[in-house]
Formats: structure tokens, sequence, C-alpha cells
């Protein structure tokens, strides 16, 4: 596999285009996609990366996943869009698939990651009243701290990241966060207002941190306990990234609410779903919430044949498989610039030695070599290939990871 170094004019004739046109609300890797396979992106000017990114976990199935890619030519030629005002028969069978995977009655599609967190606490606050009985403008949620479930006002208003937040306030009331992974600051957390606890099983940006052993079971127990829906937040942790379906299934654990989103798409078109039993997406009424593209014919044939794959069990297998040789070779760098390696299955969060550089550093370092990761806070990178991604790849990629740390080192 070549390595390379360098860019051309073509390169940068896109970067400062990007940089003129589009806002900076992004800082992405000096890096221009024109094309992609698999877990292959090739530049336009014809280089190739391996993707160890895969979108945040959106392209799970390789990028252009031949299975996906052909229903979305053969949905294009019959409907793609007629909102909700009519029904669509790709949306009924979509739904009635994804209820099935997830062992759940009813399905509320939206289109991204951050549209269906803010669904769920609608549905919440609204489950909270009708069901509850919580009094009006008095319920609240409780969160974990260093969370990410997208970035609009409501979501930022309890991200403890100061990036997301300074700025933009004011914020929206209503929401409680303790820490992650402990069971006693969240059982106090919890009043007689309380209608949900949201958490991603698996923190995704802070580092692809995993909780204590017991924590999700003592989650669910507690919600339980206390009347209060258990929502997960899967959409980066989900859909076989982890070698589960869901990373919920590691502790036994099945939520009242699943969130997803990003590999729900196939790679193709945003699609976001909140997952739950009638007796709580029923509070929902006509009127009450809506998205014109939410659950579009286009979105749902391609979501469609997302659970379909799933079903099958071949990529949680992978993942699980794949996944051990991943952390394996990680951690196999560990005091030789690597001080601690996170995750399951083909997710893994890698805390570099900081007299190295920074997370951002070693994901410039390694575009140089041909491999595409992203930084998260401070020295830590993110390795989330496609699940497609073969061992020798994976090998390839660590020796890369060696080989820059060793030369930071040098």
């Amino acid at each position: 596999m070549d390595t390379f170094a360098g860019s051309g004019t073509l390169t940068e004739s896109a970067i400062a285009l990007d940089e003129r046109a589009c806002a900076h609300n992004y800082s992405p890797l000096p890096v221009v996609a024109a094309s992609a396979e698999g877990c292959w992106i090739t530049d336009v000017e014809g280089r190739r990366f391996l993707d160890c990114l895969a979108a945040y976990s959106a392209v799970n199935f390789g990028h252009r996943n031949p299975e996906i890619t052909a229903t979305a030519h053969a949905q294009l030629d019959t409907v793609t869009l007629v909102s909700r005002a009519f029904h669509a028969e790709a949306l009924g069978r979509f739904c009635a698939a994804l209820a099935s995977l997830c062992d759940k009655e009813m399905v509320l599609p939206m289109n991204s990651g951050a549209e269906a967190v803010e669904s769920a606490l609608k549905v919440a606050r609204k489950w909270g009243t009708d069901v509850k009985g919580v009094p009006i403008d008095k319920a609240n949620i409780v969160v974990a701290d260093n969370n990410f479930h997208g970035r609009t006002i409501s979501i930022v208003s309890f991200s403890s990241d100061p990036v997301a937040r300074a700025g933009f306030g004011p914020f929206t009331p209503g929401f409680r966060s303790v820490p992650f992974g402990d069971a006693d600051a969240l059982t106090e957390a919890i009043d007689e207002h309380t209608v949900a606890v949201l958490l991603e099983p698996i923190q995704g940006e802070a580092g692809v941190v995993v909780p204590p052993p017991h924590y999700l079971p003592n989650v669910r127990e507690i919600c339980s306990a206390r009347d209060v829906l258990m929502i997960a937040d899967e959409i980066q942790s989900g859909l076989a990234r982890t070698g589960r379906t869901f990373a919920c299934d590691h502790w036994g654990v099945v939520p009242d609410v699943y969130l997803l989103g990003k590999a729900l798409g196939g790679g193709v078109v945003p699609l976001s779903a909140v997952v739950a039993d009638s007796d709580i997406l029923a509070v929902l009424h006509p009127g009450e919430h809506g998205s014109t593209f939410g659950g579009n014919p286009l979105a749902a044939a391609i979501g469609s044949t997302v659970v379909s794959m799933l079903a099958r069990g071949e990529f949680q297998e992978r993942a699980a498989r794949l996944g051990k040789r991943l952390h394996g070779r990680l951690r196999a760098l560990i005091g030789h610039g690597v001080i601690a390696v996170r995750g399951r299955g083909l997710w893994a969060g890698v805390d570099i030695d900081p007299a190295l550089g920074s997370g951002k550093t070693i994901s410039l370092r390694l575009a140089e070599r041909g491999i595409l990761v992203k930084d998260t806070h401070g020295s830590t990178i993110r390795v989330a290939p496609p699940l497609v991604i073969t061992e020798a790849e994976i090998d390839w990629a660590i020796e890369q990871l060696a080989e820059t740390l060793a030369d930071l080192a040098a």
C-alpha cells in the first residue's frame, strides 16, 4: 500500500473554495474527496485514503455499499418524496421492520440524529404530562456529563463542552447533568418531576468512553423503579458498530426508547428514528410534531435495506471479530506513544501521549500516510472504520500509526 505526502493545485483550489464559500463550523483535514468505495476514499488528485472514521459511523456498511445503492437507484425511479401528507408504501414497511429489529411497537422517523434527540425530548415531556402526571412545564430530564447528542439549542443547553455553548445562550431549561458512570449521582438527580434519563451507552465524542460494567443495568433498574423513561442514544454506537446490534446489548439492557441515525441511512441519505412502544409514542397526535422529509420514501426504502442487512447478523459478527484485532493491535502500542485504548468492536478511542502532539496533529500526520481518523478532545483520536474493513487493512492502518508515533518521538 502506497504512502504519500504533500498537496497539489486541485486540492488547494478546492480547499480555498470551501473556506471561502462554506461557513467555518468545521475544521476538516486537508483532504478533498472525489469518490469512495468500501473503506477507501479517493481525492481529487487520485490519491487513496483508508477511511477509519466512516463519517462518524454513518458509513458502517462501507461507501457505496452495492446492496444499499441498488435500493437507492430503484427507489429513485419510483417516488422519493410526498411529505407526510400522504401514506407511502416504503414508509410503513420501514417502520414495521425497524420496530421488529428493536423489539418495539412504533417508529417516529426523522432525518438527522439531532432531530431524533429533539423529538425524544418532546416525547418524554409529553409522556410525563399525559401519562406520568407531571405538572405542565415542570418536567426535567437527567443527562450525563461530557455527552454529545447534537448541536441544536436545546441539546447544547445540557452540553458540558464550552465550545458548543459559548455565545449561544439563553439556554433551554429542564435538564440536570450528572457524571457518566455514576448510578448513585443519577439516583439523587431524579425527583417526582423527572420524565427521562438520556444517555449514550458508550460516549463517542468524549473519546469512546465505556461505562463501568454494572452502570447501564443499574440505570435500567433505577428508571423502572422511579417511573422514568430510559432513552438510549445509539446514533453512533448502534447498528453493529460495537459488535452487537445496539451497544446496550453488551449489558443485556433494553431501554424504553432507542434513538437511531447515521448508519440507518446507509451512508446515502439522512435518516433517523425514535423507536419505542406505543404507550410512549402514542402521546403524539396530529399537528404536534412533524418533518416534511422525515420518513420520505427514498430514505425509508434505504432504511428497510439497512434493517434487513442487520437482521442477518453478518456485520455484527465482523465488528466483533475484527474489533478484537483492532483493539489488540492498538493496545500493543501502549507505552509506545499510546497511553490508553477504549471502546468496543470496530470503535476505539486512543489517547496519545500529549508530549507527541495533539489529536489534530496525529490526524494530520496519519492523513499524510493515507489514513483518515479524526481527533476529539485533547490528544485523543477516534478510530471507527467501515465494518467491511479487512484484517490486512487494519494491520496496515495500525502500522502507519506506530510509525507516526515513532517519528514524533524521535
